[in-house]
């Protein structure tokens, strides 16, 4: 939906409160994964390749389209992203055995490591930003955590209609 549309059928306030969430959003996003490339060791990897991982992480022997369908990516994209990461050793792609034409997706052990690391980086990186904030900064974090969780739950039904 055009951001112009959209903002003529919301009050002002709800209109400058979904801007200014998603602008700090993204903005956060953004700063936590500059700070995390640094100190990397092997190839850096782009957010869909993390996003994949952290994927076949969670559903072992996941199909490409259906991790297509998943990452709301274009199957080509998928395999793209596959091909590098088998290449780079973070990704088994193993024959089907229920059906020999699909592949089944698994994670090597450099990527358990590899994402082990960067929960761990993650963690301790925003856990020393978010104590550096005083104690009502902390506890309203903490209070929007469940409509953000709600926001996001929202915001993936709505995609997964499309």
């Amino acid at each position: 939906m055009d951001y112009l549309c959209s903002r003529g059928n919301l009050g002002d306030v709800e209109a400058d409160l979904s801007e200014e969430l998603a602008d700090t959003l993204v903005r956060i996003q953004r700063l936590i994964r500059r700070r995390l490339r640094g100190g990397l060791t092997g190839p850096r990897l782009r957010g869909a390749e993390v996003e994949l991982l952290r994927l076949v992480e969670g559903r072992p022997g996941i199909g490409v389209s259906d991790a297509a369908r998943a990452l709301h990516l274009a199957g080509n994209s998928v395999s793209t992203l596959v091909n590098h990461l088998v290449r780079d050793g973070y990704l088994i792609r193993e024959t089907d055995p229920a059906d020999r034409r699909a592949a089944r997706l698994l994670l090597t052990e450099a990527a358990v490591r590899r994402l082990g690391d960067w929960r761990h980086r993650r963690a301790e990186l925003v856990g020393r930003h978010v104590a550096r904030l005083g104690e009502a900064d902390r506890d309203a974090l903490r209070a929007a955590l469940p409509a953000l969780r709600e926001l996001a739950a929202t915001l993936h039904e709505e995609a997964e209609e499309t």
